[in-house]
């Protein structure tokens, strides 16, 4: 067997693909290693199959605007059993995708866990693997709850294992994933209950998560805000919470556990090849997603900087271009990186959140707000509005952050997202003729 190679990656998820699959079509030769499914988290246990969740989510709201607004319509329950057939299919073909292109590029997929002997050497299994280059894309997993009782709840993966809609449902954690979760089984009909210690989406700008705790309680969704859970517990065929505010909460069918994730790392013998993590345990890289070691590089969650797909793939294809296509400075730039939580409605941000540019420009900050009711829930009567806001900064006032809620918000950020990259300032909003009747004029009609 042939074990040597111009390029290792270890990990067959969104970084890791994207990596090899550029540098083999620049013509190096390239091993992957993926004991597991190709396409990694994204894929199979996260954007792909929770993104076939939220519109499912989406059509059963709609059935019920439908009614609303006058339709001969009565809204219907989904057959999730039929729905996870639809869904687990789309996943599928994903997969199948991705292992046609490795395959056509003649990248060898080494099915079994990787680990380091030295920083240019591989053991999967009983072989040996060299490379002068290799990279870590190993991703990250759910962060264990560490509680009592854990074992009873289930974690985003045990989500998308779910065989029929739980009826009665806890959440515990307020990110982006907790309130992903609370919003899909919302719509679809459980009854919700989150708990947080610090507020939802406290990693975004603070008026994001304040708008979206009313827009949830509006649509039935009860949030125990600074509720430590303590404990699960199981009474006879229902769940309980006990939570420091000495309150037992429940009872419950599903328990889920979203506190955030951890990197994988444990298993790929760091040490031997030099390679440096930090307190998270994620591993440092540099602007250039070089580690400590020479010749090694991470990209992707593992690596503790933006976890979300489109920048692990963005990082691993120019990293595969600086290494084998003769550019030398090709990187990423993590500045101003677009994100949307698939919420109920969904929540945009790009830039810099109104406290960070405070504590960058001070008062040179100034901040537009709007708050409107979309027509359709005009339309159809439904209680709240959504909320855009502009972070300006100096006299030109330059916009270094956008931030807004609402429907429609996850297709309209991209292409705002463009103009707050190229350093659009707030009088090209203006100058810009709006759209009428859409929600997307409120950000060139902002006053």
């Amino acid at each position: 067997m042939e074990t040597h190679s111009d390029l290792l990656v270890i990990g067959g998820g969104s970084a890791g693909l994207a990596c090899a699959i550029r540098a083999g079509r620049h013509g190096a030769k390239v091993t992957l290693f993926e004991p597991h499914e190709l396409g990694g988290t994204c894929v199979n246990r996260g954007c792909v199959p929770k993104k076939a969740m939220w519109y499912a989510a989406e059509l059963a709201e709609a059935q019920r605007m439908a009614q609303a607004v006058g339709f001969d319509v009565a809204p219907g329950k989904l057959d999730w059993a039929a729905f996870v057939g639809h869904r687990e299919a789309y996943v599928l073909r994903a997969r199948t995708s991705y292992a046609n292109r490795l395959r056509e590029l003649g990248i060898t997929v080494v099915p079994e866990y990787a680990h380091f002997v030295d920083a240019h050497t591989l053991r999967a299994g009983d072989v040996e693997y060299r490379a002068p280059h290799i990279v870590i894309g190993t991703g990250s997993r759910p962060h264990a709850l560490g509680l009592p009782g854990a074992e009873l709840a289930i974690d985003s993966d045990g989500f998308f294992k779910l065989t029929a809609r739980p009826t009665r449902v806890s959440v515990i954690g307020g990110g982006y994933i907790g309130v992903e979760l609370a919003g899909v089984l919302n719509a679809l009909g459980s009854r919700v209950e989150i708990f947080t210690r610090h507020g939802l989406l406290s990693h975004f700008d603070a008026d994001l998560g304040h708008e979206l705790e009313g827009l949830m309680q509006a649509d039935g969704i009860a949030h125990h805000e600074r509720c430590a859970v303590r404990g699960v517990v199981r009474e006879a065929d229902t769940l309980w919470l006990d939570c420091a505010d000495h309150d037992r909460h429940g009872p419950y069918d599903c328990v889920i556990g979203a506190i955030g994730r951890v990197p994988n790392v444990e298993s790929l013998q760091l040490g031997a090849a030099g390679v440096a993590v930090n307190g998270a345990n994620e591993i440092v890289t540099d602007d250039f997603e070089n580690t400590s070691a020479a010749g090694v590089y991470a990209l992707g969650d593992v690596n503790g900087k933006v976890a979300l797909t489109p920048v692990a793939i963005a990082a691993g294809r120019r990293l595969a271009d600086r290494l084998f296509n003769r550019k030398p400075d090709a990187h990423l730039d993590y500045a101003n990186i677009p994100s949307v939580v698939f919420s109920h409605p969904p929540v945009g941000s790009v830039g810099l959140s109104e406290a960070a540019a405070r504590k960058q420009f001070g008062d040179a900050v100034k901040v537009r707000k709007t708050r409107f009711t979309p027509m359709p829930w005009s339309l159809a009567g439904r209680e709240g509005k959504t909320f855009m806001k502009l972070v300006c900064v100096g006299d030109d006032e330059r916009i270094v952050g956008l931030h807004g809620i609402g429907p429609g918000m996850d297709e309209m950020l991209q292409g705002f997202a463009v103009a707050v990259k190229m350093g659009a300032r707030y009088a090209d909003f203006l100058n810009t003729v709006a759209i009428h009747p859409t929600s997307a004029e409120e950000f060139v009609t902002m006053a």
